[in-house]
């Protein structure tokens, strides 16, 4: 049973009856976070929150296109949009939440989104709401990288925090950015149990293999990780099997994992889902997922036997759960966003082994609408304190907004590629399309977190080399490929390379190698195929660049510029 919007709204009165929601926010708000159980097993879901500790702003993209049969379909809408396609109205928190429109004004309204520590609170309010035994915390990945603090303690950070919020589930992605022998010691301190189906290990490393270290190993399957976990909940068997992001090898560099191959092992995937249905006897099968939510779909249609898949990687925060029909019923399909900014949860009526009804929501975390444990927040003031005067730092001001998030660029990347030019004397840039990174209002500071925040990876080295016209333009027809193929399994997530001192036009809809045209330099001059034009760049997933972490690089620019003018961003498209 999908939340109806009658529903939804008695959900909020109760909120509001009881004195959750601040009274100016109840006139606005369309977030409960008081949320009866609807059912015998409470899902808590968590996905890509990528290290950040404290609470963040984030603005949502305002271009997504979806090609093929996604196109005008969730996740790929954004602004009016996806407000009419929910019935979401306009000017609320929950519009916020889920969209760019008048981002700045009604981030400076509703302030800031996420926090571990506000997430604490949440996560404790929900689980007691279910009651006691009656509910599981997943958490999809992404959420050892992508903050200074992280990168100082390797992800250990992390751990701590999600130890103390409970945790019980997680699968990866840029947990594997870290050596093999750091990903399993971090593994080690995780209270929770760490799981990836589509993880084995190469047939040439067997023989040297270490299994003594690798406790998750299994010789049968030659699985480097265990890949699924039976847990009961309120009398009701559910099995949970994770699945790493199938591309790290290709997307991070596999020179830190030498060992293992990944892939989305749809095969395999089927058969332990039999598996878990027959000799378990699991009476529901969840998939904690990190494909996209667009690998998630079609994998939906086709596999059979998951009653639900909880999603991540593309940080897509969609309301409600999609049902996906396949040959032998339906898989209930979610992504529930980034950054700490949203906690989905479904709540499942299960009778005789089988689903017979759901409630999903996803609900935002207002820092301001939630206090703060107090244990967390003891537990994040302790992590930080050690990095403050590095994170602190005072960089420069900027007039404009600064945000990451988009298929094509963000100002803030926008902001690195023309740093990459002036300070390492390039014509041309290329920044990665990573869709992590929070967001920095205007007239606010750029501290060193904010740069962070944008970079923090362990691979974070810049280079600058030669490439031909006809390179560059080979590198962004890959990409684009990357993201507009209309079949997901060829997608592997993230957005367009940004670029600096160039800009070319895109048909998404075009045919591999043909949707790039019109590519001019910053001159105004055509990109000549035959000639060699001076390239920056940085996170190179093969060998280790030579310069330094491009950290570095943005904070000696911004320390030159002081103030940072509105950056327009271009748009390829039209």
């Amino acid at each position: 049973m999908s939340l109806s919007r009658r529903e939804f709204l008695h959900t909020l009165s109760l909120a509001a009856a009881a004195g959750l929601l601040p009274g100016a926010a109840r006139a606005k708000s369309m977030v409960p976070y008081q949320l009866p159980f609807a059912g015998n097993v409470r899902l808590l879901h968590m996905t890509d929150t990528h290290a950040q500790l404290m609470p963040v702003y984030y603005r949502e993209p305002s271009v997504n296109i979806g090609v093929g049969n996604a196109a005008g379909q969730p996740p790929h809408l954004t602004g009016e949009n996806f407000l009419r396609y929910f019935g979401i109205e306009q000017g609320t928190r929950q519009a916020h939440a889920f969209t760019s429109l008048d981002y700045v004004g009604q981030a400076l309204e509703f302030g800031k989104v996420g926090g571990f520590a506000h997430l604490k609170t949440l996560v404790d309010l929900l689980r007691a709401e279910a009651g006691e035994g009656n509910s599981l915390l997943l958490d999809g990945g992404d959420t050892w990288q992508g903050s200074g603090t992280a990168l100082k303690t390797g992800g250990r950070d992390m751990i701590q925090a999600c130890n103390l919020l409970g945790v019980d589930i997680m699968t990866g992605h840029w947990e594997f950015t870290y050596q093999d022998e750091a990903i399993l010691a971090n593994i080690a301190e995780f209270k929770g149990e760490f799981l990836c189906q589509n993880v084995f290990v190469k047939e040439d490393a067997l023989f040297d293999y270490r299994f003594e270290d690798f406790p998750g190993f299994d010789d049968f399957s030659q699985r480097a990780f265990k890949p699924y976990t039976i847990r009961t909940v309120n009398n009701t068997r559910v099995a949970v099997i994770g699945q790493a992001f199938p591309y790290t090898p290709i997307a991070n560099p596999s020179r830190f994992i030498p060992d293992w191959t990944f892939g989305i092992r749809e095969s395999e995937l089927q058969a332990l889902i039999e598996t878990v249905r027959e000799r378990e006897k699991a009476d529901v099968v969840v998939l904690l997922s990190h494909n996209g939510m667009d690998v998630d779909l079609k994998l939906a249609s086709r596999v059979t036997g998951l009653d639900v898949i909880l999603g991540g990687h593309t940080h897509d925060g969609v309301p409600n759960a999609i049902q996906v029909s396949n040959p032998a019923g339906e898989t209930l399909v979610t992504n529930a966003g980034s950054n700490g900014k949203f906690l989905g949860v479904m709540d499942l009526d299960v009778k005789d082994g089988r689903v017979r009804d759901y409630r999903y929501s996803l609900m935002p975390v207002f820092a301001n609408m939630l206090k703060p444990d107090p244990e967390m927040s003891a537990l994040i003031e302790d992590i930080r304190k050690p990095h403050l005067s590095w994170l602190e730092e005072p960089l420069a001001t900027t007039d404009g907004l600064l945000y990451r998030r988009g298929n094509f660029n963000g100002s803030f990347d926008q902001l690195i590629c023309d740093a990459l030019n002036r300070q390492l004397d390039a014509e041309i840039s290329l920044s990665p399309g990573f869709r992590w990174g929070t967001t920095v209002l205007p007239g606010r500071t750029i501290t060193m977190e904010d740069i962070l925040n944008q970079t923090c990876m362990t691979y974070p080295e810049t280079y600058v080399r030669e490439m031909t016209g006809a390179d560059l333009k080979l590198v962004l027809e890959d990409v684009c490929d990357n993201l507009f193929n209309p079949d997901p399994y060829y997608q592997q997530g993230g957005d367009m390379v940004r670029v600096g001192g160039l800009q070319y036009r895109c048909d998404p809809t075009a045919s591999m190698g043909s949707r790039i045209r019109d590519l001019t330099t910053a001159k105004g001059e055509a990109l000549a195929a035959s000639k060699t034009y001076k390239v920056a760049g940085w996170a190179t997933v093969g060998s280790q660049s030579p310069g330094e972490a491009v950290w570095d690089v943005v904070a000696n620019d911004l320390r030159e510029m002081k103030t940072v003018e509105p950056i327009e961003v271009p748009n390829p498209l039209g």
